[in-house]
């Protein structure tokens, strides 16, 4: 299984509707990949490790599929669509990272 995050970089200019992204972004986005995405997450940043410090990630978005290719066929034909999306939530450009998941 491999998991694709979605990184939303905190900044003092960032902004970040968490209510759209989890009732209409990941609506979308769990719409359109179908069955191909197992399971999805959302994390809010609250904290760094550092007593008093800031969260790294203002939030985080998480798709689980059995593969990359997996991922890759069922976002690709969709991508224009969902990254079109991401102004209507966030000021911010997301990093995405792709990890496979050892249990």
């Amino acid at each position: 299984m491999i998991k694709v995050s979605v990184l939303y970089p905190k900044t003092p200019e960032s902004t970040f509707d968490i209510s759209y992204y989890r009732d209409n972004h990941m609506a979308l986005v769990r719409d359109r990949l179908g069955s191909a995405c197992k399971r999805t997450a959302i994390e809010s940043g609250i904290a760094g490790g550092a007593p008093g410090e800031g969260p790294t990630y203002i939030a985080m978005g998480h798709l689980y599929f059995d593969s990359v290719d997996q991922f890759q066929a069922t976002f690709g034909p969709h991508a224009e669509e969902i990254l079109g999306d991401i102004p209507n939530f966030t000021n911010v450009q997301p990093t995405v990272q792709i990890s496979e998941v050892i249990e």
